[in-house]
């Protein structure tokens, strides 16, 4: 296990900087300087990130890249090269397909390495999805551990033929359980659809079916406004609530009708959770959806697609899991739960239940990152960094 007494150095490198990847390395890395481990991040300058990764402890190394590959990835490479001089980590966690690029190009396998893809490129890809599976493949020899969310996206990762020089594991994502579970205490008037978020947005007891999540393809939220009439007709007055912001939010605001509303992006989503019926989840594609996990943890239903996750989570009595892009089933099973009280209340204390046993903690997330790093330094014949391996309980 790791030596009492000395310090590990991770260096972090993550674009995006927001949603569910940003919230996961902010996370990680505040929980890891508490620690005792030297942390730096490496990230765009400008983003909530580095401000709270700042406020942490940890060194924020300015990274300036776009979230898409493209022309500039060279120069991003050369700019993380310098970084990474600067900082001398022990070891370099990569986090998404984008810094996963750009820092496997850059490190090409002379550091200790651990790639974190938080859904695999090529399901985002349709023309170019065999080019992304082949690069993958290259890149996972300059891995030395490939960490995934789910046991779905590691299956994906044996399907493609994607094999890191060292070892795959598989960490599930954290929530704060108890801060999710606080709202829904908190939340008044939950069963009768009257509590204040509802009366704020003006919605009162109407059924409310509730989707969070970065406005674009990937997160399927144009598939749940096309099933939204088959919702209305079947459940009327029922109102469906996007929370989020991105590259559809035009779209999908043209498309807004009295019963469509969408918030932009919220800090009460813990109460907006407590207060929603059903949990709408169309995703295209997903690793292991934090807002999920999210919802599960606020016991609320989830209709979600069959993306990675789901039957890890969702399948195992929690909620609805429908073919990707079928939005005839997904809003079929919408309606069944907004017109089911009980089953509602049943699948919601299931999905609390869920999240609990399977290792969503933060804590638990922390110790087995700690874990695989201490296996790539050891299959490096690296000298065993870091603090006692009760140090992660504290």
């Amino acid at each position: 296990m790791l030596s009492p007494g000395a310090t590990t150095t991770v260096l972090h490198v993550t674009q995006p900087v927001t949603e569910g990847v940003g919230n996961y390395v902010g996370e990680v890395v505040a929980a890891q300087v508490a620690l005792g481990f030297r942390v730096g991040l490496a990230c765009p300058d400008d983003s909530e990130l580095a401000r709270s990764a700042r406020q942490a402890g940890a060194e924020v190394l300015p990274w300036a890249a776009s979230r898409q590959p493209g022309p500039s990835v060279l120069s991003e490479i050369r700019r993380l090269r310098r970084a990474l001089a600067r900082f001398k980590p022990d070891l370099v966690h990569l986090h998404s397909s984008k810094a996963g690029m750009a820092g496997r190009l850059a490190i090409h396998g002379t550091l200790p390495t651990v790639f974190q893809p938080h859904a695999w490129s090529f399901e985002a890809a349709s023309l170019l999805r065999p080019v992304a599976r082949r690069w993958e493949r290259v890149a996972g020899s300059w891995a030395d551990a490939i960490v995934t969310v789910s046991e779905e996206e590691q299956a994906q990762a044996r399907a493609a033929g994607i094999t890191p020089v060292g070892f795959a594991a598989t960490v599930p994502n954290p929530i704060d359980l108890d801060r999710f579970h606080s709202a829904v205490e908190l939340a008044s008037g939950t069963d009768d659809r009257s509590g204040p978020v509802r009366r704020s947005l003006g919605l009162g007891g109407k059924p409310m079916v509730l989707c969070v999540g970065r406005l674009c393809r990937q997160k399927g939220q144009d598939l749940l406004v096309d099933s939204w009439p088959r919702v209305a007709e079947a459940v009327p007055g029922a109102q469906l609530v996007l929370v989020g912001d991105g590259p559809d939010a035009a779209r999908l605001a043209k498309r807004r009708t009295a019963d469509i509303h969408l918030l932009g992006v919220r800090r009460d989503v813990p109460a907006l959770l407590a207060e929603a019926d059903v949990v709408a989840m169309p995703s295209r594609w997903e690793g292991m959806s934090l807002a999920m996990l999210e919802a599960l943890a606020a016991g609320k239903p989830v209709v979600i697609s069959d993306v990675g996750g789901a039957a890890e989570t969702v399948g195992q009595g929690a909620g609805a899991i429908v073919d990707i892009g079928d939005t005839t089933q997904l809003s079929w099973e919408i309606s069944r739960r907004l017109l089911d009280r009980r089953l509602r209340e049943e699948e919601g204390q299931r999905g609390r239940e869920i999240v609990r046993a399977n290792h969503h903690s933060l804590e638990a997330t922390v110790t087995a990152l700690q874990q695989v790093y201490e296996r790539v330094l050891a299959r490096r014949g690296r000298r065993r960094h870091g603090l006692a391996s009760h140090g992660a309980g504290r």
